[in-house]
Order: structure tokens, then C-alpha cells, then sequence
């Protein structure tokens, strides 16, 4: 498909870039319909989204023009969510505008805001920033917004989950009227229409469908490995696959530390990108990326969006994410904007269904096998040996050594060194174990694979229809599939299934027979919700309530089963006998009380609240002044003293009462 009709310079700039068609968001807001139109777009990760507006809003900015003219007030402003997002926009746009003679400003945090205020001050034609520093410039009137044209939101639904959605409201009412407002978001919730039907006017929605199985130009890998194999798998990964730039995410900073401390040790050239540490430093370990001087990178999912490597052609995943978006936006990084890519997912025995779950939700076809052998990346250094080293022209400098060293030595000799010197640079494989076909499931697998085989098994109650109400409902609902969820409130705070069960209704806004067991423990709540109800559920507790504080959030996986009772090993117990009624308590730890939401009545859910232990301090009774201030309340040893304490409030020298002791004298 060929290009569209363009304005000049921006033509220009793309086919410098060897843009020979437009991806499919790319033409979208391109079309007749959608030209000076506030548009509400959804599309993927890597899909080109930040060339799209850049060409959308370029007739609001340039008109008829081929060139901006000199830079004063800003026409466009951009809001990212993330750093690295930002500054990202900000690269794609001046290359974007470059002919055109556009001035994109960045405003970012953790950087020097002075130095901004002097680039503001200097003229910018567009402005690219985070929503709190640009919110900052707003307020201390850095930022002139008279003569703003158009407003993108990029990845707005990521900026409402990080809770920027108040800063996003004051920069869209700050804003003049007049402007385009432009809302880009991979999803459409809940919170983005409402945003969008509250400040765009008449917006035009565009859906770009994604790729079946995620990206299209992305391979994905699924490894068996032992547990105590992550690092060796990644250094083969590594090898094998010996791509220019390689992203490998951790969950944790401890971990991105650690593996890069082992990446370093082996040779590789690698560096960190993790939320500890400043803007500088983040940048200039992606810079590094950029210019060849490192070629891994580990990192957080902080590098989870925003970065975009032309060379990255692998990731890999150490470390499996904690849901399918997240998977999604890491895989996101290589295969954008037609280039192939791959990733790589790394799977323990214990977290094989853990795996198999994410890529069924993100509908992705994963291969299955194992990590590459020692002697399997032996084989293809010999074949590369001889693509690296015999690219280049001979020059007579190189040949006259040639023939000197011959004069010395054999051909044998000379080609033998050779090789040593090649395999030398290059980190050594490592022995991996295969942990087999079949990995062994935990207790956490047997507990889904319960409610699995209840719904799909011989069990053929999955087909009758749903009961409408009893216990039947209830165990027809958690035989379609359930999801386990916890709340931050356990015995320690008085939690008691009584009022938990009408809680979690009230919040989900579900019904009692959606509700499975519940599990209260010393500092939180486990419970299970049916999978027909569980994303609404999910959906609806992470908004604030008025009535409690009490924070619910979806489980990654489902908490161990309890072992049947006859099972479970007893400490022995002492029998019965006439002199003595007492028997030995068991030396178990305190196990989790679990009950069914079927054990409760409806009359249960009727004003049932939540009332901590203890009395308001509105019912408190009336403190006395006379009151010592610590410790515990002195009795008064007079009749007297305590009909009348305002005369003689405590036992005093002289007072009436009981004569005091006289000292004995030792002698």
C-alpha cells in the first residue's frame, strides 16, 4: 500500500526512513472521516501509534505550510505516562518534523526543570512531557497554552492505572477550548470513555484489531528449566540467539541487579534499567543500547513501555510477568513496525499452568521445547566463525602479515589460533538439565486442574443449566472456572465471613452464589469469585469506596489447597481416663478458617458492618481529672478523701485517715 498524500517535509522525512506503506492505525486517522476530529483510537503496543498522531495533528499545526515558523507558544502538547515514553515521542517527533523545521521540547521528571524553563522560554512548537511536570509548568506559568492546537494522550489507560487521572483532568481544563484533543489507549475502560465523553466534542472511534496470537512479527518461545537454571538458560538464550540488542526483564530490582552482576562476570556487555535508579542514568544506559557499546539490557517492567531499539530483536522473560498485558507490552519491544522479533519465556516446573494461563489470555501460540545445549551453540559459533571472518575485503596489509605468519608457522597452526581467539571473546555456554516433558504440579496445579476437571471432565453437570439459587448455584458457579482474589483485612482486624460476604457483593457488585470459599487468615483474605463475574469483579474494586478502605486485588495464582482432614498428620493424643478430663491440644500452627458463601443465610447479609473492637471515642465513659496519668489507678485509703476529692484528692502529709506507719529503727 502505498503512502497517502502527505505535506512535503513530513514525506520527505518518512521516506528517509524507508517507510514504503503505512501501518493500519497509521491510515485510520488518516481518513477523510477522521481529519479535524477529536479521535478516541485503541490499538497495540508497537503498532506505530506516535507516527500516527504526529501525522494526524500536522494540518492542525502546519495549515497550507511547509514550514513552521519561529518557535514562540506551543501548538501541541503530548502527554506520556512514563519517562522513557516521553522522551521517546520526543526523538520519533523531531525526526518526524525535522524538514518542517519543528522544535519538540521535553518535560520530563527527574530532570533539571530550569533547564526546561529556558527551552519553554526559548519557543517550542511542540511540547512533549509527563502529566506531573507538566502539570508543575502549568501552575508556575512556565508553559504558555494561548496558542495550543491540539492535545494527545498516549497510552491513557496506562496513565489512569498509574493515578494520573487528576492531572489529566487539569491539563484538559487548562487547555483552551478550542484545541483537538487526541486520546490514544491499547484498551477502552471504563474510566477513558467517561474521560472522553466529559472533554472531546463529537470524537471519531477508531479500533485497530491486533494481530491474531499477539504481535505477528513476534516468535514466542516457551523453555522448560530447573529452577536453579534461570541464569544459565539466559546466558544460553543469550548466545544462541546473538542478537544485536537483547531486553531481559526481572520482577525485581534485587534480581536485575543480580543477573546483570553474572552477565558482567560471563563477558557479556550489559547494563541495568530499574526504577532506583535517576533519569541520567536511565538514559544513558538506553543510549548505550543505541550506539552498540552494550548489548543486553535487564531491567524491570519499567522498560516494559516506551523503549523502542531499532536492533532489539529478543526478549526474554526471566522472571514471568503477572498478567498477559504485561507479557504483551514486554514482547512489545521487538518485533514493531514490520521487523521480526522474538521472545523468550523461561518456565520453572512450578510455573508451567502459570505460563500456559498467560498465553491463553493474551491468545498467543507459544513453542514449547528446551533451553539450547552447550553443544548446539558450539556448532552455530562455527558457522558464524566463518560469516564474521571472512566478510570484509583482504586489504595488503593484511595479507602481507598473512604471508609472514606462513613463513613461521603451518596453516593448521595459524587457523587453529584463529579460532582460539574467536571463541576467546565470546561468553562460554553453560550445562543445562532437562526437567522433562511432564513437570511435576503443585499443589496450586491439582487445586485448578480440581475445578477444571469439574467443569470440562466426565462430570456432566457443566452442561445442565444453571440452577438459579441454593447451594447448587454456588457449585455450578465455581465449576465454570474461578478466580482467586484477597483482600487486605484478616483476623487481626476482627474479619469475619459475616460481614466479609456482603462487603465484597457491595464492592463487586456480584451476587452471594458468585462467591466461593473464603479463606481468613492472620493479616489477609483469600476467596474465590466465578470466572464468569471475575473481570467486572476485578474492574469494580480497584475504584475507591466510600463506606471502607479495605484493598482487594486479584491473585496471581490460587492459594494452596488444605489437605483433607483424615490426611492431615495429628500429634498423638492423650485418652480419656477418670482422674484426669483434660486432653492435649494439637501442635499445629493455626491454619486459615475457610467457609462457603452457600453456609450463610440471606438474613446474615441484613446491617451487617464492620465495628472494630474496642468503643468509639464518643462512647467512652467520662475520664476523671484527679486520674494519675500513667499506670494504674492508686486507691484512695480514705473514706473521706474519696467523697470529697477536690479537698483532698490523694493521701497527703497530715491529711485524715489511717495514721502512718512508724519507721523501725534496726539497732
Amino acid at each position: 500500500m502505498s503512502l497517502p498524500a502527505l505535506t512535503p517535509p513530513l514525506a520527505r522525512a518518512l521516506a528517509e526512513r524507508n517507510y514504503d506503506s503505512l501501518t493500519p492505525v497509521q491510515l485510520a486517522v488518516l481518513a477523510h472521516e477522521a481529519t479535524s476530529r477529536d479521535l478516541l483510537v485503541s490499538a497495540q503496543t508497537g503498532s506505530g501509534k506516535t507516527v500516527a498522531y504526529g501525522l494526524a495533528i500536522a494540518k492542525n499545526l502546519l495549515g497550507d505550510d511547509e514550514r513552521f515558523e519561529q518557535a514562540a507558544a506551543p501548538l501541541a502538547l503530548i502527554v506520556a505516562p512514563t519517562r522513557e515514553l516521553a522522551l521517546q515521542v520526543q526523538r520519533e517527533l523531531a525526526w518526524l518534523y525535522g524538514h518542517a523545521g519543528g522544535r519538540v521540547v521535553s518535560c520530563v521528571g527527574g530532570m533539571d526543570p530550569r533547564r526546561e524553563q529556558r527551552e519553554l522560554a526559548a519557543g517550542a512548537h511542540i511540547v512533549v512531557g509527563t502529566p506531573g511536570r507538566l502539570c508543575d509548568h502549568l501552575r508556575r506559568n512556565r508553559l504558555d497554552i494561548s496558542e495550543l492546537k491540539a492535545v494527545v494522550l498516549d497510552e491513557a489507560d496506562e496513565m489512569l492505572n498509574l493515578g494520573f487521572r487528576e492531572d489529566m483532568e487539569f491539563i484538559l481544563e487548562t487547555t483552551p477550548e478550542t484545541r483537538r484533543t487526541l486520546m490514544f489507549s491499547a484498551t477502552f475502560p471504563r474510566g477513558i470513555v467517561a474521560l472522553a465523553r466529559q472533554y472531546q466534542q463529537d470524537a471519531f472511534r477508531i479500533e485497530v484489531a491486533g494481530d491474531e496470537g499477539g504481535h505477528a512479527d513476534i516468535e514466542y518461545r516457551a523453555i522448560r528449566i530447573a529452577p536453579a537454571d534461570v541464569e544459565h538458560a539466559v546466558v544460553n538464550v543469550l548466545r544462541f540467539y546473538e542478537a544485536p540488542s537483547a531486553l531481559v526483564f526481572c520482577s525485581t530490582r534485587d534480581n536485575v541487579r543480580h543477573l546483570q552482576a553474572a552477565l558482567l562476570e560471563r563477558g557479556f556487555a550489559v547494563v541495568a534499567l530499574s526504577g532506583e535508579l535517576t533519569q541520567n542514568e536511565r538514559t544513558m544506559a538506553l543510549q548505550s543500547l543505541r550506539d552498540g557499546r552494550a548489548r543486553v539490557c535487564v531491567a524491570t517492567d519499567v522498560a516494559a513501555r516506551g523503549i523502542d531499539l531499532p536492533s532489539l530483536d529478543l526478549v526474554i522473560h526471566a522472571d514471568l510477568p503477572n498478567d498477559a498485558e504485561v507479557m504483551q507490552h514486554r514482547s512489545g519491544r521487538t518485533g514493531r513496525a514490520g521487523r521480526k522479533g522474538t521472545s523468550v519465556l523461561l518456565v520453572p516446573p512450578a510455573r508451567r499452568r502459570r505460563a500456559e494461563l498467560l498465553l491463553n489470555l493474551s491468545g498467543t501460540d507459544a513453542t514449547w521445547g528446551t533451553a539450547p545445549q552447550a553443544e548446539e551453540i558450539r556448532k552455530l559459533d562455527h558457522d558464524r566463525m566463518k560469516d564474521v571472518l571472512f566478510t570484509e575485503e583482504t586489504t595488503p596489509d593484511d595479507l602481507a602479515l598473512a604471508q609472514a605468519l606462513l613463513a613461521e608457522r603451518s596453516a593448521e597452526d595459524i587457523a587453529a589460533a584463529l579460532a582460539r581467539l574467536y571463541r576467546a571473546r565470546l561468553p562460554s555456554p553453560e550445562d543445562i538439565i532437562d526437567p522433562g516433558e511432564r513437570p511435576a504440579r503443585s499443589r496450586d496445579d491439582r487445586g485448578r486442574d480440581k475445578f477444571r476437571d469439574r467443569g470440562e471432565g466426565g462430570d456432566d453437570r457443566a452442561d445442565k443449566p444453571r440452577p438459579k439459587s441454593g447451594k447448587a448455584s454456588a457449585k455450578h458457579a465455581m465449576a465454570e472456572g474461578s478466580v482467586w482474589f484477597r483482600a487486605a483485612i484478616g483476623r487481626r482486624k476482627n474479619a469475619e465471613a459475616r460481614w466479609l460476604l456482603p462487603m465484597i457483593c457491595r464492592r463487586g457488585g456480584i451476587d452471594k452464589r458468585d462467591i466461593g470459599a473464603i479463606k481468613i487468615m492472620d493479616t489477609t483474605t483469600e476467596f474465590e469469585i466465578s470466572e464468569r463475574v471475575a473481570e467486572s469483579f476485578a474492574a469494580k474494586v480497584k475504584r475507591p469506596d466510600k463506606e471502607d478502605s479495605i484493598r482487594i486485588e486479584p491473585m496471581t495464582e490460587a492459594p494452596q489447597r488444605q489437605e483433607a482432614a483424615d490426611e492431615r498428620p495429628h500429634a498423638p493424643r492423650r485418652e480419656r481416663d477418670d482422674g484426669d478430663h483434660r486432653e492435649r491440644r494439637d501442635e499445629r500452627p493455626r491454619e486459615p478458617r475457610e467457609f462457603k458463601s452457600r453456609d450463610f443465610k440471606s438474613s446474615d447479609f441484613k446491617s451487617r458492618e464492620f465495628k472494630p473492637r474496642g468503643k468509639p471515642a464518643g462512647e467512652r465513659g467520662p475520664r476523671f481529672d484527679d486520674a494519675p496519668p500513667f499506670g494504674k489507678k492508686k486507691k484512695h485509703r480514705d473514706k473521706q478523701a474519696r467523697a470529697e476529692p477536690s479537698v483532698t484528692p490523694w493521701p497527703v502529709k497530715g491529711a485524715p485517715g489511717k495514721k502512718p506507719k512508724k519507721k523501725k529503727h534496726r539497732g
